[in-house]
């Protein structure tokens, strides 16, 4: 039988020491509390940085080739990807696709209203599935309408507000170059990509309608968007791609391509750590305060056990696994009210966020499984190892004052 595990089950589920349970009862609220802040605080982080780096990453794919330039601008040095080099970035391991692209800068002019844009052209092979999932009114680009491809054209909510426009509406664009060239388009789809430098910038249209403005051939592109199968394989993947390429072409993630967002990402995993800190610390605090006074208030029984022979590792363990019932109580508490927070959140979307500022219009969650276990060890085994300094004051009690103590 082991005695001081049935010790210790008396002590919690049988003890009618007001104080002490009142002690008892708020540290297991801290623990609680802290496991709460913590699992929101992981969903969260994990949630946005999922949200925003999918939508950075289904605009402008994981990594983007193009002419080496000096003076790199949205007008791009033509080139072309030969089939050697294709198959050779093909078969690089994550790679999934190899998308070709062209911008041009140019004016929209519609209601008295000008406005700078620059025009994403894309081709029928260009997977929309990302540009549907973003429209708010109408549909992707019609590749297969050939007479009239030309002339689609999908804007941002965000440029259909400043130029007062609506879907099924035409306006005219500006193209500056010599000759001076200007093209009506029609709003087939209306998207919201959530970040406003995007949004306020980009209209897309048809890859095509950009080699004929440039005078390219037909195979002629600006550049490729290469999307990968997983994001974790960035670096990785970059550098096999860097190898594959000629010395005229370089490429950019979508890391080195849009930095203030990544590094402000980056300060989310810092303020996501000091909250983790500072929680497991509440909870740390707490359970040595709960055991100091069940020590303390058990000195009889400490004095007595003593006497009759029990050891000091022995009674330590009482207390020991005493704090981990403890413990372990707070943590289910915890789990049961953090994972539902999530869960509400994730179904209603109830808490809101301004889409200008934070890319997204609701707090996204996403929490794994593995992350709730790490907290819940992390939190079990870091509390029991700061505990085993405060237990050891069971060897300092004497017999003798302990059983006389009150």
């Amino acid at each position: 039988m082991n005695f001081p595990l049935f010790l210790a089950k008396r002590i919690t589920t049988k003890s009618n020491r007001t104080f002490s349970k009142l002690i008892v009862r708020v540290a297991i609220a801290g623990i609680m509390l802290g496991l709460t802040i913590m699992i929101l605080a992981i969903a969260v982080l994990r949630g946005f940085k999922s949200e925003v780096i999918e939508k950075q990453r289904g605009f402008s794919g994981d990594i983007v080739l193009f002419q080496f330039d000096l003076n790199p601008a949205y007008d791009n040095t033509p080139f072309l990807l030969n089939d050697s080099i294709r198959e050779k970035l093909s078969a690089i391991p994550f790679v999934k696709t190899i998308q070709p692209f062209a911008t041009k800068p140019g004016i929209i002019k519609a209601n008295e209203e000008i406005e700078g844009v620059v025009l994403k052209g894309i081709d029928k092979t260009y997977n929309q599935e990302f540009i549907a999932s973003i429209l708010t009114e109408g549909k992707p680009i019609d590749f297969s309408d050939e007479e009239n491809v030309n002339s689609q054209i999908l804007i941002s909510n965000y440029l259909a507000n400043r130029l007062n426009l609506k879907l099924g509406d035409d306006f005219l664009m500006y193209f500056i170059q010599e000759p001076l060239r200007k093209r009506k388009f029609t709003i087939v789809g209306i998207f919201n990509q959530g970040a406003e430098e995007i949004d306020k910038t980009f209209v897309i249209g048809n890859l095509g309608l950009i080699q004929r403005l440039n005078d390219w051939g037909a195979d002629t592109v600006g550049g490729y968007e290469v999307m990968l199968n997983s994001f974790s394989s960035l670096n990785e993947s970059k550098t096999q791609i860097n190898d594959a390429l000629p010395i005229e072409l370089r490429s950019l993630s979508v890391v080195e391509y849009y930095p203030e967002v990544f590094q402000w990402l980056d300060l989310l995993d810092v303020n996501t750590e000091v909250i983790l800190f500072l929680m497991v610390l509440v909870a740390v605090i707490n359970m040595i305060s709960a055991l100091l006074i069940m020590i303390l208030e058990r000195t009889q029984m400490i004095g007595i056990l003593k006497a009759l022979g029990f050891s000091n590792g022995g009674i330590r363990r009482v207390f020991l696994y005493n704090a981990t019932y403890l413990i372990g109580y707070g943590l289910l508490l915890g789990n049961l009210m953090g994972l539902g927070f999530c869960l509400i959140q994730s179904q209603t979307k109830f808490i809101k966020l301004d889409q200008a500022s934070y890319y997204v219009d609701h707090v996204p969650i996403s929490i794994g499984f593995s992350d709730i276990i790490f907290l819940n060890l992390g939190t079990l085994v870091v509390c029991l190892l700061v505990l085993l300094i405060p237990s050891g004051l069971v060897s300092r009690i004497s017999p003798v004052k302990a059983i006389g103590f009150k």
